[in-house]
């Protein structure tokens, strides 16, 4: 048994967990080894600080969680020692080769370099922060955690995305819905695996995670949050399609209507396609298989297109 126990706990990836006292609070200790736990398993544990100062990371805490303080004083004010201390503990530990993943816990920007100077030699970096990390860091990380939003489960959605006065930093859901309507273009406008599309999200968005936005799975963010997308049940997984708002034909009744109070031309397809987008905001000629509205107005028996003009054919 005990053999057994090794030859697991080896072939999981090795953590140094570096955090940082002064930048993150001590009522996330649980959340970051619980978190940590889906990754891998932690070889070090150090936190940095001034132990002189009451920053809440009480002897007990330490304790309870294996974690090694290290004391880094004040030397000068205005400087920031316990980020030095860190780093340099980092590339030691580095070159003795015993890890292959580091988890920086702090809400610091100044660690941005060195969580890009690990992955330079190929370690996984685990950042794990507060929402207001700057995305300079969570974008350098393979992975960031914010620590107050996955620990915050049983808020509804919006309070979990409106926190007073505190700053978010979180990939908003419109660079998300980006992201899905490209993959769902990239395959033709056909229905797309809903794992793939939770594969891209996380390759995509190094903070990617649905409890950033009060969600438990990827599923209900997107049925929630992107109106224009819903959700099909296949034989052993679901997949996920554009929601089809109006039909071609619907469409096509639409732009006549258009082009006729305009007099029966306009000449300029801007001008229709600014108008089509301002009532219906969600509109993506894309959906209907073309890349441009100058090639989807050409697939219209109703309407001739000239250069940059459209007219009615039935007014000419």
């Amino acid at each position: 048994m005990e053999e057994m126990s090794e030859r697991l706990a080896n072939d999981r990836m090795q953590f140094a967990v570096l955090i940082d006292a002064d930048n993150v609070s001590s009522q996330y200790a649980g959340t970051i080894f619980e978190e940590l736990e889906k990754y891998g398993l932690s070889s070090y544990r150090r936190i940095y600080g001034n132990w002189a100062r009451a920053n809440g990371w009480s002897e007990r805490v330490l304790l309870e969680h294996s974690i090694m303080p290290v004391q880094q004083f004040s030397y000068t004010t205005g400087k920031n020692a316990t980020d030095m201390a860190m780093a340099i503990d980092a590339m030691d530990i580095l070159y003795k080769n015993k890890v292959q993943g580091f988890c920086l816990v702090t809400s610091d920007s100044d660690f941005t370099r060195l969580a890009m100077r690990l992955r330079e030699e190929n370690m996984f970096v685990l950042g794990m922060g507060e929402s207001k990390t700057p995305l300079a860091m969570t974008r350098a990380c393979n992975r960031f955690i914010h620590l107050n939003l996955v620990g915050e489960q049983g808020r509804a959605p919006e309070e979990n995305n409106s926190q007073s006065g505190e700053e978010q930093n979180v990939t908003p859901i419109q660079e998300i819905r980006k992201a899905v309507v490209a993959l769902v273009n990239e395959n033709g406008g056909n229905k797309v695996d809903l794992s793939r599309i939770g594969s891209r999200l996380s390759d995509k968005f190094s903070d990617f995670d649905v409890r950033n936005y009060g969600y438990t799975k990827l599923s209900t963010l997107i049925d929630q949050e992107l109106p224009d997308f819903c959700m099909k049940k296949g034989a052993s997984q679901y997949y996920v399609e554009r929601r089809q708002t109006m039909s071609k034909e619907e469409l096509e009744q639409e732009i006549c209507a258009i082009i006729r109070k305009n007099g029966g031309r306009i000449e300029n397809l801007s001008i229709l396609n600014d108008g089509l987008h301002k009532k219906y905001k969600q509109l993506d000629f894309k959906q209907f298989g073309y890349s441009r509205i100058s090639s989807f107005l050409r697939s219209l028996k109703s309407v001739n297109i000239h250069e940059n003009q459209v007219s009615l054919k039935d007014m000419e």
